[in-house]
């Protein structure tokens, strides 16, 4: 079946703003390939496969893609007021009211709660304004910051799935993470979630089988 496309919107988050990737993010794509670890979660090209100005810029592409296919919503994390792009968010739909998040923030920008400000908002625009039913998060059991930042946003943890996914080329365990409508959430600043209407809304998601992993 043919799904529908999907628009990205602006979003504030604190001293962040999640929106659609532009061409002018390529520096962070860079960044985030020198990370060990998020090149082999992603489709990030590694930085040991050499600068390959094409390669960014296909990343970006593909997260333009996601939108335009239906397959789900990728944003820049951007820092404000200076729009610098410092990371990574997705959410994912799937079947029956689910959806899946990844995300991850540039080696620089760690340190400033990235990551917490980007899920908190993704996950009360996607409980709220798009009415899903279920959140799930899958993080490695070595990322404890990732699984403080989950719990933080009010994500429960729900169990460990022995050899749940291939990462490089290994079988590796990871704990599901789920967050619903009726659970405590952690408070959020009026403004955060909420689309910024004024904000032109390009056709940029993400959703491939690879995008949907990273929490760091």
């Amino acid at each position: 079946m043919d799904r529908l496309p999907l628009i990205v919107p602006t979003l504030y988050a604190g001293p962040f703003l999640l929106r659609p990737w532009r061409l002018t993010d390529l520096a962070v794509v860079r960044e985030a390939g020198t990370d060990p670890y998020i090149p082999l979660v992603t489709t990030v090209p590694p930085a040991s496969a050499g600068y390959d100005d094409e390669a960014d810029r296909a990343f970006v592409e593909r997260q333009w893609a996601r939108a335009a296919d239906g397959t789900g919503y990728s944003f820049t994390v951007a820092s404000r007021p200076d729009d610098r792009a410092v990371g990574f968010v997705g959410l994912f739909p799937q079947a029956d009211g689910r959806a899946s998040i990844g995300y991850w923030t540039a080696p620089s920008a760690r340190g400033r709660a990235v990551a917490g400000h980007a899920l908190r908002t993704v996950a009360a625009w996607a409980l709220d304004d798009l009415g899903l039913a279920r959140l799930e998060l899958y993080i490695e059991p070595w990322n404890a910051a990732s699984l403080r930042t989950a719990e933080r946003t009010g994500f429960r943890h729900e169990g460990l799935l022995r050899s749940h996914r291939t990462v490089g080329d290994e079988r590796r365990d990871m704990h599901l993470y789920a967050l619903l409508p009726t659970d405590p959430r952690e408070a959020t600043d009026p403004r955060e979630a909420t689309p910024d209407r004024t904000a032109t809304a390009g056709p940029v998601a993400a959703a491939a089988p690879r995008e949907d992993r990273p929490q760091r």
